[in-house]
């Protein structure tokens, strides 16, 4: 068992390494990360990259879901990860978010 002091020090250290995110003010719920959002991002566009797919448009679904990406590390990601990582992308202008009817997919570049 840790003391409280010592438990706050690993939250922050994580907190600073972007793998933890405070959910409310007071600092008594988080978010831990395997892997930050830019890294999740990283992976997502290597696999665009390495397939050929730039310029193509995909459903958040075929990301997570589909056959293509069955043997790849963000096949199952969390649709609330998914998006922080695709953010991330959409601001190193390699990938946009689009709304498409009801659900949302994304254009790589």
């Amino acid at each position: 068992k840790l003391p409280l002091e010592s438990i706050q020090v690993v939250l922050e250290e994580l907190r600073k390494n972007g793998n933890l995110e405070w959910l409310d003010k007071n600092k008594t719920s988080f978010l831990i990360m395997w892997r930050r959002p830019e890294e999740w991002g990283k992976l997502i566009y290597q696999w665009v990259s390495k397939n050929g797919l730039t310029n193509s448009v995909f459903t958040l679904y075929e990301l997570t879901s589909g056959d293509d990406t069955e043997n790849e590390e963000f096949h199952g990601l969390d649709e609330t990860m998914l998006l922080r990582a695709l953010q991330a992308l959409q601001q190193e202008h390699k990938a946009e978010i689009i709304t498409l009817d009801d659900s949302r997919g994304v254009k790589f570049f």
